[in-house]
């Protein structure tokens, strides 16, 4: 059975990307040099409503790729996936190409 998770408010379901622990070569890399904290939005939530009652949506969607801070957001299991759970404004940007 699959399962779909759909995030409430403004929470962004994300799936850290595990970088290379070699190169194409064989070349083992340090921990240090491929550490950085990413990952690609898998589901966002609708957003939420500030005290005046506007909308405000979620700043990122589904298929960016995202900063995350070292600390901070759920973790989720689903099925054998790691997926993690943050707050839209705990994203600190998103990276391109």
């Amino acid at each position: 059975m699959a399962k779909r998770l759909v995030p409430l408010l403004n929470r962004v379901l994300v799936e850290k990307i595990v970088p290379p622990s070699k190169t194409n070569a064989g070349i083992l890399l340090p921990e240090k040099s491929t550490k950085l904290n990413s990952g690609k939005v898998v589901a966002i939530g609708h957003g939420v409503r500030d005290k005046e009652g506007k909308f405000i949506p979620v700043t990122v969607k589904e298929g960016d790729t995202v900063l995350l801070p070292d600390y901070g957001g759920n973790e989720v299991k689903l099925g054998d996936k790691e997926y993690h759970l943050y707050r839209d404004e705990d994203i600190l940007g998103t990276l391109h190409d």
